[in-house]
């Protein structure tokens, strides 16, 4: 399988390339060639298999330059009960006598979904690095979870280091602290003055500079990176496998979406033939996203229009995922992704309601919901008091989006964010009462703090990272 551009560049390579790059040269995301998908009776017959085994037969389409014997290996040390704390890694919880089921992603290193993808990415890093000999600095942004799940799984792996840009003053006190308490050679901490898209920008700044990139051997860990929205993908399959359903039945999925990756990575379980019906992308008032799949149009919010909110990883005005469904609603016209990306650069909105893609979109399945502060704290409460389960604010936006599109007879799964601990501070003013936490991030909060603060600027990054790697 070798990888293409979504703004038409061909031909970057097989998957270890994408892998280490990131970003493709001109700019664009990487995506496969193509989308090969399972038939009927080969869904069927992944129905059985452990986490690990989906994993494998999910993603090695996708990877054929790795042997199978060392892809197992991989995903066999990756997906384990030690790591998740769950033989099943992504248990599927039903609400009650309801419809609605709460997939849970949230029980990994750094207490949030993005753990199932980045053990994934640790592992398959320190393999393709060490076959080649190489080292690699990774460059990522967060506004919350990437960061910490980043950090936990490049945790003494000695071919990588992690540069993580945060928004200043804009992470959970709890998520502050989960990051800055590493104290690690190998984990520099970089708090910028902006929002998150301002750090999201600095990344891609940095890796437009190619002289740059190829000098420190910058790569990339964020949704961008092609290796996470393919391990996320598994986790659909998973969950449909355990609702149980005849084969052919469809089921929903409602997901708390920023960045897009994760909702764009249950699109791609649809295209390789799982029975997903809708896909709900769940917004906070940051709601570009919502905007887009009720009116045609996606309009960025510049830095200054991001509402800080108690959902903050889904504080984002600009979904960088965004552009590989749009590539793929084109057909693959990198052309015209690569136009539309220009009218996103020069600050226009891109209008889709009257042209002929538009009937793609609505082909998709894809529909958006808005959630506001009251409604979190209103759907966190009434999820305790009804089931007796307690969800942090983000999946709080998708419960609450899943209950408005829920269908009759059809199952809908909403998928679990971070456990509550992370976002102490809503559970206390929607419950009066402070979410249980694992012992290990007892006091966390209190710990030593390890970071720098940088203006939002590329040059002063650039010269920073330039200074540590010597």
């Amino acid at each position: 399988m070798k990888y293409v551009s979504t703004r038409g560049a061909s031909n970057l390579g097989h998957f270890s390339e994408v892998l280490l790059t990131g970003l493709a040269p001109d700019g664009g995301l990487a995506m496969p060639e193509r989308i090969p998908a399972f038939s009927p009776a080969e869904l069927e017959e992944l129905r059985p298999l452990s986490y690990p085994e989906l994993a494998y037969a999910v993603m090695r389409p996708f990877i054929d330059d790795i042997p199978e014997a060392d892809l197992r290996r991989i995903l066999s040390s990756t997906y384990t009960e030690a790591a998740f704390h769950s033989p099943e890694i992504t248990p599927l919880t039903r609400l009650g006598n309801s419809e609605l089921y709460v997939l849970e992603l949230s029980n990994g290193p750094s207490l949030a979904f993005k753990d199932i993808a980045m053990q994934f990415l640790g592992q398959v890093f320190e393999y393709t690095l060490g076959q080649r000999d190489q080292h690699l600095n990774i460059l990522g942004a967060t506004s919350g979870d990437t960061g910490s799940a980043a950090e936990y799984a490049m945790l003494g792996k000695a071919r990588v280091n992690v540069f993580m840009l945060s928004p200043h003053g804009r992470m959970s006190p709890f998520q502050q602290a989960q990051m800055f308490s590493l104290n690690e050679p190998n984990i520099v901490n970089i708090a910028i003055e902006g929002v998150f898209d301002d750090c999201q920008d600095l990344v891609k700044e940095v890796n437009a500079d190619a002289q740059f990139k190829h000098n420190y051997h910058i790569g990339a860990v964020n949704s961008i990176n092609w290796a996470r929205v393919m391990a996320q993908a598994v986790y659909y399959f998973k969950a449909y496998f355990a609702l149980g359903l005849p084969a052919g039945a469809l089921a929903d999925f409602s997901v708390p979406s920023g960045n897009f990756g994760n909702v764009f990575a249950g699109y791609l379980a649809k295209l390789m033939g799982l029975p997903v019906g809708k896909l709900i992308v769940a917004s906070n008032e940051n709601d570009v996203l919502h905007e887009f799949f009720a009116t045609g149009n996606y309009h960025v919010r510049p830095a200054a229009q991001v509402t800080q909110t108690s959902s903050p990883s889904m504080d984002i005005g600009k979904a960088s995922n965004f552009e590989r469904y749009l590539y793929l609603i084109t057909g693959g016209d990198g052309t015209q992704t690569l136009s539309w990306w220009a009218e996103v650069g020069a600050g226009r909105p891109v209008k889709l309601a009257s042209s002929a893609h538009w009937d793609s979109v609505k082909a998709s399945g894809l529909l958006g919901s808005r959630s506001t502060h009251a409604e979190r704290l209103d759907t966190i409460r009434r999820i305790d008091a009804q089931f007796g389960r307690l969800i942090d604010p983000h999946t709080a936006d998708g419960v609450l989006a899943g209950e408005r599109f829920q269908r009759p007879g059809v199952p809908m799964v909403c998928l679990e964010t971070a456990l509550p601990a992370k976002f102490e501070e809503t559970v206390q003013e929607a419950l009066h009462r402070r979410a249980e936490r694992p012992a290990r991030f007892v006091g966390i909060e209190q710990a030593p703090k390890h970071f720098v603060v940088l203006p939002n600027d590329v040059q002063t990054l650039k010269g920073f990272i330039a200074q540590k790697l010597g």
